[in-house]
């Protein structure tokens, strides 16, 4: 069964996340409200991949990535988030950043992404 934290400033958002992620059968959630409360909770909850908003307070979801990455974790991650500007993107993924969901989305489009990022982590 696959383990999902996901990490958003926003209750709502979170709350969005899990639903669809319950109607995806993702059972297993753990939430975290910010990078810095998420780098707290991640080690125990030992997630398959991280649902991770960019624009937080405290500690960013860039500034999580890379600080993640430095302390050698490997999990797949995927950005969620307003943020869809070409640059930001790449930039995202060169801090090690697997794949990218613009908020709006579907219950459909965030399940694809999932699939897609967690297939491309098994053949890795």
């Amino acid at each position: 069964m696959l383990r999902v934290m996901v990490i958003d400033d926003s209750k709502t958002m979170r709350n969005i996340e899990k639903s669809i992620l319950n109607q995806l059968g993702y059972t297993e959630i753990e939430e975290a409200c910010n990078g810095q409360d998420a780098l707290t909770k991640v080690a125990a909850f030992n997630p398959d991949l991280l649902l991770l908003d960019w624009n937080m307070p405290n500690m960013d979801g860039l500034t999580f990535v890379k600080t993640y990455r430095e302390q050698g974790n490997k999990t797949p991650i995927i950005m969620v988030t307003t943020e869809n500007e070409k640059t930001r993107i790449v930039e995202a993924i060169k801090a090690g950043v697997q794949n990218y969901v613009v908020k709006p989305f579907t219950p459909d489009v965030l399940g694809e992404r999932i699939a897609d990022t967690m297939a491309k982590a098994e053949a890795a």
